[in-house]
């Protein structure tokens, strides 16, 4: 039996952090499957994927000596480790659009999905209801400071001890420093066949271009814009005469399924997303 952990290590850049930091885990027996790191404008940001024999892995003395290695680079260093618990845990962020947290609880609640709804998190008050008909925790964000916003969203997650977040038409832009925190473990559901058309309005830009297939895409969010590693798409013909609203409302009920099949697909090949790939097996 092997553990598997995460570890996050961000801040300002400085010489020699992917040395410490790499050295500081093959001492202590660490396995590392996968590393990334980039610099941007200065800032340093690295996910490392780690496994360890049973007999090698002590969590406790783990955290702390990645807490005191933190402090000695001047860093902020977090470790999560991946459960092999039978359900994993999820936070799910919405906005206003009721048709994806529905599907997803419905999904939860019918067995489709088998994860554990942990909490959802809203920047307005409007599907609270739906929540608390699935007896799940509500809680709303107000995000007109994005970074005090995500920096409360990010101490949710540790909270309710939350293995991956389903953004289920959650209109907000994410910053790189929140998406490091959970590479490979947010997914999103985009109004598009992506690579066409990122960015808002997926749908009218479909209409205006006069496109005869509309679909949406779930895929796993990245620091770059609706380019996240694809996990599911569904398409619909556009009929003749159909009018930007019918498109929409045609649109809305093909996210929810597609939304639905993209989690499922990454319950299904969870150690494979966890290193990046996504296919099935």
């Amino acid at each position: 039996m092997k553990h598997y952990a995460s570890i996050t290590v961000i801040g300002r850049d400085k010489t020699g952090v992917v040395a410490r930091v790499t050295s500081f885990l093959f001492e202590r027996k660490a396995n590392i499957e996968a590393l990334d790191e980039q610099v941007t404008r200065g800032q340093f940001s690295m996910a490392i994927q780690a496994s360890w024999k049973a007999k090698d892995f002590d969590g406790k003395t783990l955290a702390h000596g990645l807490q005191a290695l933190g402090k000695s680079l001047g860093m902020e260093i977090r470790i999560r480790r991946l459960t092999d618990r039978s359900r994993q845990r999820f936070a799910l962020m919405v906005t206003k659009e009721p048709g994806c947290p529905k599907a997803i609880l419905s999904g939860v609640k019918s067995g489709a999905i088998r994860a554990e709804p942990a909490v959802v998190i809203g920047n307005h008050m409007d599907l609270a209801s739906i929540a608390g008909k699935h007896r799940v925790p509500f809680v709303q964000v107000n995000w007109e400071n994005r970074a005090q916003a995500e920096g409360q969203v990010l101490q949710l997650l540790e909270e309710y001890s939350v293995d991956f977040v389903i953004l289920a038409r959650f209109m907000k832009i994410l910053s790189p420093n929140f998406v490091w925190r959970y590479r490979n473990k947010i997914i999103n559901i985009h109004p598009s066949l992506l690579p066409s058309f990122p960015g808002p309005q997926a749908y009218r830009q479909a209409y205006e271009r006069g496109v005869k297939i509309v679909g949406v895409t779930a895929h796993f969010v990245t620091m770059h814009l609706d380019e996240g590693p694809i996990i599911a798409q569904g398409a619909f013909p556009v009929r003749p005469g159909m009018s930007l609203k019918q498109i929409m409302e045609r649109g809305q009920r093909e996210e929810a399924k597609t939304l639905v099949r993209g989690v499922q697909s990454y319950l299904r090949n969870r150690l494979d997303v966890h290193w990046g790939i996504v296919r099935e097996v």
